[in-house]
């Protein structure tokens, strides 16, 4: 099992950083150039979001944990990925460290398929590091 684990300090409010990284079905609010749509079936745990990437090609997600008050979502890959992973996991989590300024943990857990592990890590770091600075982006910070 390959592991990758992002940390980086984003200056806004907890709470604001955890509306959009907390919103499984929101993840176009924020997201890059990569994703062409989101459709949510469901809701909260067993939610699954449907990822319209370019070229066609689609991911499906279902989120496994929900804690709010934690600000913590985990979510795993289901079905075909067009991503050379299988038993993707990953967990995101928005700690608070000051008035305007919290922590944003992402990490994942996975089997390369088909790649070299330094490949899939390098390429799931990049989607969490992305994913944090479209955030930091979208907050303008």
């Amino acid at each position: 099992m390959s592991e990758v684990k992002v940390s980086e300090v984003v200056a806004a409010p907890a709470a604001k950083v955890w509306e959009l990284l907390g919103d499984f079905g929101g993840v176009m609010k924020w997201s890059g150039p990569m994703m062409q749509s989101c459709t949510l079936e469901g809701e909260g745990v067993g939610a699954v979001r449907r990822i319209g990437l370019t070229g066609g090609l689609e991911i499906s997600e279902r989120c496994e944990a929900y804690d709010a008050a934690k600000r913590s979502l985990s979510y795993s890959i289901i079905g075909k990925s067009p991503l050379p992973l299988r038993d993707y996991f990953s967990t995101v989590t928005v700690t608070e460290t000051g008035a305007n300024e919290c922590r944003v943990e992402w990490n994942g857990r996975f089997e390369p398929a088909g790649v070299p592990e330094e490949q899939a890590q390098g390429m799931v770091r990049g989607i969490y590091t992305g994913g944090i600075a479209a955030v930091k982006k979208q907050l303008g910070g």
